[in-house]
């Protein structure tokens, strides 16, 4: 469809910085109100009994310094808040018992939120690890004064992500793998084909301690799975968030690695490019969903309305509960989630804008404690329900993350600009092969 806005003026009418700003904080009071205050540990999501999750606290950390920044937490409460963080992760059990917090340097995708410590029998996650080391970079570059307390997040956060054995993450293969049970070792599965396993890559070949070989970010990218789709060249990764979540960190615009400059491109351009499949896709509807179309989209990794079989409109439907939707090629359900079209407002303002506008105008709860609702579905009816339909109960950690930088980067570029400082991001994207602009 042509890249042009819409006919109606309120739909196009620019965000104020009032408007981004509320946004911004009500989504942001999410790592303010669910976060244990004696360890810094976050909830995975808003339901009451849930555990911390680390990627979660990984963009608690990454968001500290926009609560600086705009104003919410003056800059010394913000590094005690962040020094104690950091302490308790440091002290957290490593080591290959099944109740520990984390083995070789990287953590549990969940812990209890009281004592730390490992919970559901989950995977020892290097992505969520990645995440909080992302984050732990984050404060290490943000805080660079010569006070006690930033001096000590420097090592701490440093030490933190340092301590990660990438080579034995890999298993003797050239790729990374996606984790480690203590019960039946490294799980079957590899960060192969384009995803947000991009930051991962970038964190292992920048460790100063155990770092990747070059091989391995080749092993990655050979598998990539570059097509032409509605007339648009692009590498395809079909979830959303998956051309989001590096990108929150790092600026692509204008750095190539070999497999970009062959074709001509770069992976910020690339995001700009899925972001208009997907609005594309949404306008085909091909299943018929309601409410789908061209100010109404974003499939990506979320809750749904459950594992079951309904019929619609003379139409046997299948639904999901939480899992990475993707467009073109599904899965699909008419679950759409708003706060991954805000993720995109860097990529493609001239439709991310009038598509957040729309959403402004349904019950998602837009203005309310910990902004919009993560996910939704108009095509599943719910009775009693005040939109009539299928909306999550929950927030949750790593949805609101990246709402909360993807606006301050459209903004301002704050967390571009702090991680060009990160020596290990720097490293790591020149031992992939990245050059040109920033770099």
């Amino acid at each position: 469809m042509p890249e042009m806005l819409s006919t109606d003026p309120d739909l196009n009418r620019l965000p104020t910085d009032e408007d981004l700003s509320r946004l911004q904080f009500t989504t942001l009071l999410y790592y303010l109100q669910v976060t244990n205050p004696d360890n810094g540990l976050v909830r995975d999501k808003t339901e009451p009994t849930a555990p911390a999750s680390i990627a979660a606290i990984g963009m608690a950390l990454a968001t500290i310094p926009v609560i600086v920044e705009r104003g919410v937490i003056i800059r010394e409460f913000a590094a005690k808040i962040t020094r104690r963080r950091l302490r308790y992760l440091m002290d957290c059990a490593q080591g290959p018992e099944p109740d520990s917090s984390g083995y070789k340097g990287f953590f549990y995708h969940f812990l209890d939120i009281e004592t730390g410590r490992r919970v559901w029998q989950c995977e020892l996650s290097t992505i969520d690890s990645a995440f909080l080391f992302a984050g732990a970079l984050t404060v290490a570059a943000y805080f660079d004064g010569d006070t006690a307390a930033e001096a000590e997040i420097r090592q701490l956060a440093n030490a933190l992500y340092e301590r990660a054995d990438w080579n034995w993450a890999c298993d003797g293969g050239p790729s990374l793998t996606h984790g480690w049970h203590p019960e039946t070792g490294f799980i079957p599965h590899r960060w192969q084909g384009y995803d947000e396993g991009l930051l991962l890559y970038i964190l292992g070949l920048g460790s100063p301690t155990h770092p990747l070989e070059p091989a391995s970010y080749a092993a990655y990218t050979a598998t990539y799975d570059w097509k032409n789709i509605y007339g648009r060249d692009l590498l395809h990764s079909g979830p959303l968030f998956t051309h989001q979540l590096s990108h929150m960190w790092v600026d692509f615009r204008g750095i190539r690695d070999e497999f970009m400059r062959q074709h001509d491109s770069d992976y910020f351009e690339n995001s700009r490019r899925a972001t208009f499949v997907q609005q594309e896709y949404a306008v085909r509807n091909p299943m018929n969903f309601v409410g789908y179309g061209q100010y109404c989209w974003g499939f990506t990794a979320s809750d749904g309305p459950g594992w079951v079989t309904r019929e619609v409109g003379g139409v046997e439907c299948q639904f999901f509960d939480y899992i990475a939707r993707g467009a073109p090629f599904g899965p699909d359900d008419g679950t759409v989630s708003p706060w991954v079209v805000i993720a995109s407002l860097p990529f493609a303002p001239e439709i991310v804008i009038p598509t957040v506008r729309n959403f402004a105008r349904m019950n998602l709860g837009m203005t309310r404690l910990y902004g919009f609702k993560p996910s939704f579905n108009q095509t599943f009816g719910v009775e009693g329900s005040p939109t009539g339909s299928w909306v999550s109960p929950y927030h949750f950690g790593i949805d609101q993350g990246p709402v909360v930088l993807m606006i301050e980067n459209y903004r301002t570029g704050l967390l571009w600009n702090i991680m060009r400082r990160s020596p290990p991001i720097r490293a790591g994207l020149q031992r992939a092969g990245f050059s040109g602009g920033w770099l």
